[in-house]
């Protein structure tokens, strides 16, 4: 047991931050595409160049040279165009120094590993916590290299960290690569361009409390119509007055619709962004905000009823019903999903799946508890080596997303999740839970078994099983049942019935019925089996 590493306490995960609603601009003239198109490759300019002033500054910006930066913008756009632009730099920015520091940890994972295999003997198996040293000769001298060059990337990357140097390419470095194979990727020279330049585009504002349907850049009014404020060199294409242009289509938000209108009547703050996908051809506008932070639930009132425990694997969610006593209930269900395709079906195939659980345990009354899975650290091959399958099976679990739409689905629902340590659930539910609860008619897998004991972990209960006494002490001689019983078993409460036996042979049929209730035991005046009871009158003396 030295070698167990400590699991973390279970607890509730808090809700959404924001909300983000999607709809897509139709009725679009010819004219209003080509100013979309305009206004964001002006905007994509300035925000390109921006960004390259911002990764120049590096860990010596401050908050002058934010300001300098905005100013320098508002020359060719507009204040609330440059704010926008500054702040979305700043972001990327920062995303691209977490991005950073996640690949040093990595390259120093590897490094760890590679070095520690070197260093066994060739062909040792190694342990259940540490692996072995390579299988040939050639494996070796490969990994080896492998070593330095890895030794180099950690290098170069560390001294980026320290001197804050990062690398960004607006549009995306997949798409930049992809140019150089267009063929195989089957897109012509000019479709690259089209997408290449779409990707580039900035068209989004941040929205701003107290200011005409929270939003003075981009303005969406309660009846749909959709204008942007134009920059100051493209002000000659206005359409309407104050150096605007008004959409020629009306838009209309249907999930969430509600809320949007709610705030836009108050002059609450809501940003927007407007994007072209070039493989429709068409263009969307999203709208999002924030919202204050809800009132977590406390732990114990979200297990007081008992929960759904929930196993996440490449293909399908494992969930089986637990009550509060941690004892599984009824059936394992299983949701199923398929991450093949695009990425729009992937995210559809996961919100479906969500939504039924969602429904399935709202119809209970139950939370969910879940692994807080994160596979980061778990994908490199230095790790896992030649067991490809199983390092694409990891890859392809979607746990980010996943975790990421229950939160928010369930908080619309009002059914808190219940985010559990996932150490050792796999293997001790396999080994405390997958044979007792299978029978004749019940064939429980490993993913079941795992469900059980991640719904025992957020309910507070080991996941071992409890503890049978001795056969020679069990009740009964040996026919006692030790395995526990579930919670809509009937009779699971009453007497067990009368077996004859050595001991109960001269009892006759009938008595004897209350031999086992805990309330009518044995007491002074009290016989328990042969004799009727009354209750005595109150004494005298009181």
């Amino acid at each position: 047991m030295g070698g167990l590493r400590e699991v973390a306490a279970s607890f509730v995960a808090p809700g959404p931050a924001g909300v983000t609603i999607r709809t897509r601009l139709k009725c679009l003239t010819g004219e209003d595409e080509r100013v979309l198109g305009l206004v964001g490759d002006h905007l994509g300019a300035l925000a390109s160049r921006d960004l390259k002033a911002r990764c120049a500054a590096g860990l010596a910006h401050d908050s002058e040279q934010w300001a300098q930066r905005k100013r320098v913008l508002t020359e060719g756009s507009s204040s609330r165009w440059a704010g926008s632009v500054t702040r979305a730099t700043h972001d990327q920015w920062a995303l691209a120094r977490r991005g950073q520091l996640a690949h040093i940890q990595s390259l120093q994972a590897g490094i760890a590993t590679i070095a520690h295999r070197l260093s066994r003997p060739l062909g040792d198996r190694g342990g259940k916590h540490a692996p072995g040293g390579y299988r040939s000769r050639k494996e070796w001298h490969a990994k080896s290299r492998r070593l330095h060059l890895l030794e180099g990337r950690l290098k170069a990357v560390r001294a980026d960290w320290q001197a804050g140097v990062v690398h960004v390419v607006r549009g995306g470095k997949r798409l930049l690569t992809t140019r150089h194979y267009l063929e195989a990727a089957l897109l012509t020279e000019e479709e690259w361009c089209t997408r290449w330049r779409a990707e580039r585009r900035f068209l989004q504002a941040d929205g701003e409390s107290g200011k005409r349907y929270g939003n003075e850049t981009i303005r969406v009014t309660l009846d749909g119509e959709v204008s942007l404020k134009l920059p100051a060199p493209l002000a000659h294409l206005a359409n309407a007055p104050h150096g605007r242009y008004v959409l020629a289509g009306r838009v209309s938000f249907a999930y969430r619709g509600d809320q949007w209108a709610d705030r836009i009547t108050v002059n609450r703050a809501v940003a927007y962004r407007i994007h072209e996908d070039t493989v429709r051809g068409r263009w969307y506008l999203t709208a999002s905000w924030t919202i204050p932070p809800v009132q977590t639930m406390p732990l114990a009132t979200a297990r007081a009823n008992g929960l759904v425990g929930v196993d996440t694997n490449a293909d399908h969610l494992a969930a089986w019903r637990l009550d509060a006593y941690g004892n599984p209930v009824g059936e394992p269900l299983r949701f199923g999903y398929d991450l093949t395709g695009t990425a729009g079906h992937r995210d559809a195939q996961v919100r479906h799946a969500l939504m039924r659980l969602l429904h399935w345990a709202r119809r209970y009354h139950l939370a969910i508890a879940v692994e807080d899975l994160d596979f980061t650290a778990e994908k490199t091959r230095e790790k896992h080596g030649r067991r490809k399958r199983f390092r694409n099976l990891i890859s392809g679990m979607p746990t980010s997303r996943l975790r990421a739409r229950l939160v928010s689905m369930a908080a619309e629902l009002g059914i808190p999740v219940i985010a559990v340590d996932p150490a050792y659930t796999s293997k001790w539910g396999a080994q405390h839970w997958q044979k007792p609860l299978t029978g004749k008619n019940r064939k429980t897998t490993r993913h079941d078994a795992a469900a059980v004991a991640i719904g025992r972990r957020a309910l507070g209960h080991p996941i071992r099983r409890r503890t049978a006494p001795p056969r020679t002490h069990q009740s009964d001689g040996c026919g006692h049942r030790t395995v526990q019983a579930s919670s809509v078993a009937p009779g699971r409460e009453g007497n067990r019935p009368r077996i004859p036996g050595p001991r109960t042979r001269s009892v006759g049929a009938g008595r004897g019925a209350k031999a086992v209730d805990q309330n009518a035991q044995h007491r002074p005046g009290r016989s328990a089996e042969h004799e009727s009871w009354k209750q005595d009158s109150l004494p005298l003396s009181l």
